[in-house]
């Protein structure tokens, strides 16, 4: 069974007079385009040197050279046809009337709405069906054509059924006679300007899709460059340590049991660096990868921890509070702030104690990784390797969630990064990924 679907009277009734009363009262009409190109057919005029004037200009100067025209063309026809009848109102008048009635075409350009308005209350008010053989005066029906046209070009569809509505009303209170005449005369504009607003607004649209597919496709084509880039730079120097570090025990027998399991954990951080690796490159290639790929979470703080240790940090882990179900943005910026924590006090103070925190109460995750000075008498610089971003991008991290991010030497020769993160970021920030 086909539902039938009903109109809603009262809600259309409402609609058509906020038209109504828009195009009357309260409603504007879109800015007038600037910079507009000259039309096909007129760009011949490029070679006379007008074609090389802004357009605007040129055709403001020839609206208001045709109202002069039509201002004089007016008062001549009212003069001749009235100055024989007895109810001609005398010259002065005449001309008064020719120019009420023309203006709105010399305006239209800058101020459709007020340029029909005018027009409107000028051919309501304006009678001369005494002295003519018609109730409009010619010149003003030329000038209300060209208005209803801009109208229509320049206003939404609400304003412009407004207008038409109004300008329907008009013709047949006004005369009944040639009413049915008068509207097909305002038909004609409404119709043929509302098609071309259409046609604009359409073109725009297009436009505007061809202009962001562009931009995506500059995108897509600059990450996949990166990814090409990672592969081939970064990919290779990473399977190559795992290969060396595989290897190496087996160019000597006298490679001791410590340093073989040390090369057995080189290769195991090099695997899992190339597996996360090969994660981001799939991501980057990806059109929609970054808004569909998983994201590592503080669920993932063992697998940290564990590599930490390995790399001979004596590492002691507390947490406190549900840490299970932190808001994506939250959980994937904590992650990072503790692996580049914990990654400078590998670099930095190898073999040292570090004790890392996250507590969650309030709405406020709060992180803190500490470490002491390098152990066993191991000095940071054999391990330092450059660079000098990881700070910065800890702390850009935990601003974008509107949080904050300390990180500093202690007093004991080691260092301490604390990070406090609100689990609501304001509204115009999002999480780093």
């Amino acid at each position: 069974m086909v539902e039938e679907k009903t109109v809603d009277a009262p809600e259309t009734l409402r609609t058509v007079l906020a038209g109504v009363r828009a195009a009357a009262v309260t409603g504007r009409a879109d800015p007038a385009p600037l910079d507009r190109p000259w039309p096909a057919p007129l760009r011949w005029t490029r070679r006379i040197g007008i074609g090389r004037l802004p357009y605007g200009a040129v055709a403001g100067l020839f609206w208001l050279a045709i109202t002069i025209a039509l201002i004089a063309g007016t008062d001549s026809l009212l003069r001749t046809e009235g100055a024989a009848q007895a109810g001609y109102p005398g010259n002065g008048t005449a001309l008064l009337i020719a120019v009420v009635v023309s203006v709105p075409l010399a305006l239209r350009e800058l101020h459709p709405l007020a340029a029909w308005r005018l027009g409107f209350v000028a051919m309501a008010l304006i009678d001369v069906s005494s002295y003519m053989t018609v109730p409009y005066v010619p010149g003003g029906v030329f000038a209300m054509i060209m208005t209803l046209y801009t109208v229509a070009v320049r206003c939404q569809g609400l304003i412009t059924l407004g207008a038409g509505l109004l300008s329907f009303a008009g013709v047949w209170i006004k005369d009944p006679e040639t009413a049915p005449g008068g509207s097909v005369l305002l038909l004609l504009p409404l119709a043929l300007g509302y098609a071309f607003r259409v046609r604009q607004t359409s073109r725009r649209e297009l436009a505007e899709q061809e202009r962001r597919h562009a931009d995506a496709e500059a995108v897509l084509t600059e990450r996949q460059r990166i990814a090409r880039e990672l592969h081939d730079v970064v990919a290779h120097h990473m399977s190559m340590i795992a290969i060396q570090a595989e290897a190496a025990p087996y160019k000597s027998d006298a490679v001791p049991d410590v340093t073989r399991q040390d090369l057995a954990e080189i290769r195991a951080t090099a695997l899992d660096a190339l597996t996360e690796l090969r994660r981001i490159l799939g991501v980057l290639r990806s059109e929609n990868g970054s808004e569909t790929a998983p994201q590592p979470s503080l669920e993932r703080l063992d697998e940290l921890v564990a590599g930490a240790r390995g790399a001979g940090l004596d590492v002691t882990a507390r947490l406190t509070g549900d840490l299970a179900d932190l808001p994506s943005g939250v959980g994937l910026t904590a992650y990072r702030i503790l692996q580049e924590a914990l990654s400078n006090a590998m670099r930095h103070a190898p073999g040292s104690r570090v004790d890392v925190e996250a507590a969650r109460a309030d709405g406020v995750l709060s992180i803190s990784v500490v470490n002491g000075p390098p152990g066993d008498g191991r000095s940071p610089q054999r391990f330092a390797t450059g660079g000098g971003h990881g700070l910065v991008g800890m702390r850009e991290r935990a601003a974008m969630l509107g949080g904050w991010l300390t990180a500093e030497p202690t007093s004991e020769g080691g260092f301490a990064v604390t990070a406090t993160l609100p689990e609501k970021a304001p509204e115009n920030k999002t999480a780093a990924t």
